[in-house]
């Protein structure tokens, strides 16, 4: 860190109680000041998840994350355990398809050091070869117990099919031959290539003066090097013309049906390219898409209230449609669905375990007729006011920690910006039936379909 402590001109903005600055190598800092408890939660994201990947290198940016838990010159792995154990606090990283990310939560007296940490591990880690090989095998071992779940073997096949041509067709974790084959040079590449101040966000919430940790930011990260240019995604999924389908056969006595439809992204995509082309000058806020928001109402009155999750799913919910029509009846024994924010377009998906004794196919035609209900006929006023009440209670509860809003002021600015997550629920009240409808003819169609069924051998 410089020895200097004359202050770091920023580029700052301040609106709704949140400060975003961009530093001059073009790293963005999101901070949220709340004196609610002693505790601050300090995040660092990455642009980078299995969608900046390539047959070859598939799994790359989950062993990467990996690799920078081993140390650098300044922290071996054992110290920052030690160090973070010691002072009360805890921390994990996440890869997935858009972004992989790294966060502390600790006792507000004791949060510089995850500043220093975070850059640290930005410039300075250390990706030994030693540890590459031992990591492969944690890795392949991690790949292997997820070939025992059903739902990832499905998961997996469905994906490869509803994806030609865009890498969101491929598991975080990545195929087995590219992760028997990746050398330390391709970790270390893909390391250098997004792990940089230009392509990273630092978000953090709690218990801290915002003026004081801004500086700290800057002088900490803002002595950063930028990469010239960030590889970019240039994989644009075709329109799908007809009903896919896969079926899995394995282990157990139990069938699941997965149906997955392209879905819309979170916001339009050349909004997000003005967007991120004029970050340093405080872009206005990006719009949502307008299908978005419609789907995730849909989801709350077809599945039950999701709230906001990485990964949708919403919990099923007694009172759903889907569960009355397939769980009341006997069909299945759950199901769920979900929509998930992303950069470009992804997938809506069900999910349902069949009961035992039941035909997977009786499942499908049931969850089918529901969906064909809904398009036909829409949803009530009433059932769209009660799923969006139980929507915005799951938000509430889900972002009431320091955690959980320095994770989504810094997930956003992956896919949007920090403002899609205060206006959440402004957005989503806004939804109407006829909205609701409208996407559910748009997206639920047997041509934009990809069903799924595992059928358990015994």
């Amino acid at each position: 860190m410089p020895k200097t402590t004359q202050p770091v001109a920023l580029r700052v903005a301040r609106q709704d109680g949140i400060t975003k600055a961009i530093l001059p190598n073009g790293m963005t800092l999101v901070l949220r000041e709340s004196h609610a408890a002693p505790v601050t939660s300090f995040w660092v994201w990455y642009r980078v998840g299995s969608r900046n990947e390539h047959l070859g290198i598939t799994g790359v940016s989950h062993w990467v994350e990996h690799m920078l838990f081993k140390g650098t010159p300044t922290y071996t792995e054992s110290e920052l355990d030690r160090l973070i154990s010691r002072a009360g606090g805890v921390r994990n990283g996440m890869t997935w398809v858009d972004w992989t990310t790294y966060y502390e939560t600790m006792p507000s007296n004791q949060i510089d050091l995850a500043l220093r940490i975070e850059a640290d591990r930005m410039a300075h880690s250390l990706v030994d070869p030693k540890e590459v090989q031992s990591e492969r095998t944690v890795i392949i071992n991690e790949r292997q117990g997820s070939e025992n779940s059903p739902g990832f073997r499905l998961m997996e096949e469905v994906q490869a099919a509803a994806f030609k041509v865009h890498p969101y067709g491929h598991e975080v974790v990545g195929h087995m031959s590219d992760l028997t084959s990746m050398t330390r040079a391709d970790l270390y590449s893909h390391y250098r290539a997004y792990y940089a101040p230009n392509n990273a966000i630092a978000a953090i919430a709690g218990d801290f003066d915002t003026d004081e940790v801004l500086q700290k930011l800057a002088r900490l990260y803002g002595r950063l090097k930028p990469v010239e240019s960030i590889p970019a995604v240039t994989a644009v999924e075709p329109p799908q013309r007809g009903e896919r389908r896969v079926t899995v056969k394995g282990e157990g006595n139990t069938d699941y049906l997965l149906m997955a439809f392209h879905a819309s992204p979170t916001v339009h995509k050349d909004a997000l390219q003005r967007h991120s082309a004029s970050r340093a000058r405080r872009a206005a806020p990006i719009p949502a898409h307008e299908d978005f928001f419609p789907l995730v109402a849909l989801d709350s009155v077809l599945c039950g209230a999701s709230g906001l999750s990485f990964f949708g799913g919403g919990a099923s919910n007694r009172s759903s449609r889907l569960s009355k029509a397939l769980v009341d009846t006997g069909l299945a024994a759950d199901i769920s669905g979900g929509i998930t924010p992303t950069i470009d377009p992804y997938l809506y998906s069900f999910f349902a375990t069949a009961q035992q004794g039941k035909d997977i196919n009786e499942v499908e035609a049931a969850l089918w007729a529901e969906l064909e209900r809904v398009k036909e006929h829409s949803v009530t006023q009433t059932e769209l006011g009660k799923a969006l009440k139980q929507t915005r209670a799951q938000f509430a509860f889900g972002s009431e920690s320091v955690t959980s809003q320095a994770l989504w002021l810094g997930y956003c600015e992956i896919f949007a910006d920090y403002t899609w997550f205060t206006s959440y629920l402004d957005k989503l009240s806004a939804v109407t039936v006829d909205d609701v409808k409208r996407v559910a003819d748009r997206y639920l169609s047997r041509d934009n379909v990809t069903v799924g069924h595992y059928r358990g051998q015994g």
